[in-house]
């Protein structure tokens, strides 16, 4: 029996999202303790969304010696806080989370999107769009700075522009104002980096605001993001229809192992929305981490940190495989549109899995510009 632990901040300002990782966590938990050699035995802490909380959680945590996996953390200032914690007691975070990339560690294993997995697609898809006149909205942390830096230089390479740019504390709630110049500008569309209740207060602003003035905000002004997911869709009420998301899967992808997935969610997890992205990168950390452990038939820190390296899996996306460099995931982006009944039709797709790019070493200005030269074609 291995013992592990899971930090997924169940309260606080983006607990919804949270709630459904513990919740995917729990599921690939059940499946491998009810099929396989591994048997997991979780230690959950709830770190009420709060730093001090993580550093908190890791230590307890990792204060046990037979617990030397942590699969959790949602936001990046959250990781990072957690790092040197990790680097002392020789423990890996299994990191279940889309994120800004610029970072590669000997103690995390990467299985959610890297920047060249969502934000660049999303540039492009923008682009395509001939939507080049941004505004760009972020909580006030490293995923907002980094994904808005990446999309400015897009924008700036297509020969776009960022007509504002603004940050916010972790759950602020109060962006009245910021909606306000956003109706007043008129940008080709509005790209948030904002996460939990700031989001969702952000959204009903615009919508409201771009009402009085006659607009149809989901589509003269759209809202484009990296982050919005099926979790939060229930808890943004009347707004949540229209809003255009990158990421790497959603409940509606169409393969096999995405229908049993869904089955197996929606007949105990559905009360916390339809299945997102967040929750399955949890469920694929999890399930990576058992085959790690199998495979290195050892459950230490060192085996298995070697073990992941390569390993494929057939998850609810497709099929991915743990780069064998960067333990960062190949993965498969596509781009939905949210709809009024907690899910999202993809309209856009990459035609084959595409290898983690961290540091963007291999994405081309030109690719901007042929973007934003080119109507990108859309998925029937």
């Amino acid at each position: 029996m291995t013992r592990i632990g899971l930090l997924f901040s169940e309260t606080g300002s983006y607990a919804g999202v949270c709630r459904a990782m513990r919740a995917a966590a729990d599921l690939a938990i059940d499946e491998i303790n009810g099929s396989g050699s591994v048997q997991f035995e979780p230690i959950a802490i709830d770190p009420g969304g709060c730093l001090e909380g993580y550093v908190k959680g890791a230590r307890d945590l990792l204060a046990d010696p037979a617990i030397v996996h942590v699969v959790g953390c949602y936001t990046s200032s959250s990781r990072k806080e957690i790092l040197p914690i990790l680097e002392k007691r020789d423990a890996l975070l299994w990191y279940p989370s889309h994120y800004e990339g610029f970072e590669t560690s000997e103690n995390v294993v990467y299985s959610g999107a890297a920047p060249n997995q969502h934000i660049v697609p999303l540039a492009k898809y923008l682009l395509g769009q001939s939507r080049r006149r941004g505004w760009l909205v972020g909580s006030n942390y490293v995923w907002a700075w980094e994904n808005n830096r990446i999309l400015r230089e897009a924008l700036g390479i297509a020969g776009g522009s960022v007509m504002g740019e603004r940050y916010v504390p972790v759950g602020e709630t109060d962006l009245r104002d910021i909606a306000r110049q956003i109706i007043l500008d008129r940008p080709d569309f509005v790209f948030t980096t904002l996460i939990g209740s700031s989001l969702f207060a952000f959204l009903d602003d615009l919508r409201r605001l771009a009402e009085a003035a006659g607009l149809d905000q989901a589509v003269d002004i759209p809202i484009a993001s990296c982050s919005l997911s099926e979790a939060e869709l229930p808890l943004i009420g009347r707004v949540a229809a229209g809003h255009l998301s990158s990421s790497v899967y959603f409940s509606t992808v169409e393969t096999p192992e995405n229908r049993r997935f869904t089955e197996a969610w929606n007949a105990r997890c559905l009360g916390l929305g339809h299945a997102s992205a967040d929750a399955e990168a949890t469920y694929v950390a999890v399930h990576l981490l058992a085959r790690a452990i199998e495979r290195a038939g050892s459950d230490g820190f060192e085996a298995v940190r070697e073990a992941v390296r390569g390993i494929h899996f057939t998850a609810p996306q497709g099929e991915i495989e743990v780069d064998a460099m960067n333990v960062h995931c190949t993965l498969h982006p596509r781009i939905g549109v949210s709809r009024d009944d907690g899910t999202f039709d993809i309209v856009w797709e990459s035609g084959e899995p595409v290898s983690p790019d961290p540091y963007l070493t291999w994405t081309q200005d030109s690719e901007f510009r042929i973007a934003a030269a080119t109507h990108l074609k859309a998925v029937p």
